[in-house]
């Protein structure tokens, strides 16, 4: 850590000059909290926050950050917040995917937009999730891709294998004539670049239509 007076300047100036990945928990915990108390000092503040994260569990630390001394109901919550959100953004991560019902916990968050994501799941060979892409985002009611967007990502992470998916604002996740001829277009690319296309996946709130499960073009789900 940074110990002198300055400490909080010196980790935003060095993070800005080094990247997000540059500073230790206490310091990215100092960054997140932006200021300490009248009698806590932040950093001091970001050690004792730093070792209840280490000893508790996810139901229990809110109401255990906020026992520590300067910590009030704000600041506890923007820590917990950051928590979840890293294991939200890494949940999926070496996840294997067996069958489409498999990715959809992952994708959740992108049902519920009212704008349409159009996403690459890049896996390896064991099909393992590498990384979830959103490779475009559009209007209300649809969404323009082209596989170059498509595979760019699978290429340059050596991915074996490939899922698409996107969401269906309108709560209808039955495939459009487009979605089939895209589906079509991406096969084809599929099949030129040797990366597979194994699904794709239109999601809504409550349902999700996999065309391998349904059988549209892909007719024995590879």
């Amino acid at each position: 850590m940074y110990t002198n007076k300055n400490n909080k300047l010196d980790v935003r100036e060095k993070t800005m000059e080094y990247g997000i990945s540059f500073p230790f928990d206490e310091e990215l915990v100092m960054l997140i909290l932006g200021s300490g108390s009248r009698d806590v000092p932040i950093n001091l503040m970001a050690r004792k926050i730093v070792e209840v994260m280490n000893e508790s569990e996810s139901e229990e630390l809110v109401p255990r950050l906020m026992a520590i001394k300067g910590v009030g109901e704000s600041k506890a919550l923007a820590v917990a917040a950051a928590v979840e959100l890293g294991r939200r953004r890494s949940s999926h991560l070496k996840v294997r995917i067996q069958h489409p019902r498999d990715i959809i916990p992952f994708l959740r968050n992108y049902a519920i937009s009212n704008k349409e994501h159009f996403l690459s799941i890049t896996l390896n060979g064991s099909h393992e999730i590498i990384q979830i892409h959103v490779v475009s985002v559009g209007t209300l009611t649809r969404t323009l891709i082209h596989p170059r967007e498509i595979f760019m990502d699978a290429i340059q992470e050596s991915a074996s294998a490939l899922i698409v998916c996107h969401n269906h604002p309108s709560g209808n996740c039955e495939p459009s004539e487009e979605d089939i001829e895209t589906t079509r277009i991406l096969l084809e690319a599929s099949q030129i670049l040797g990366i597979a296309l194994l699904d794709h996946i239109i999601i809504d709130c409550e349902n999700y239509f996999s065309f391998v499960e349904n059988k549209v073009l892909f007719t024995n789900g590879d």
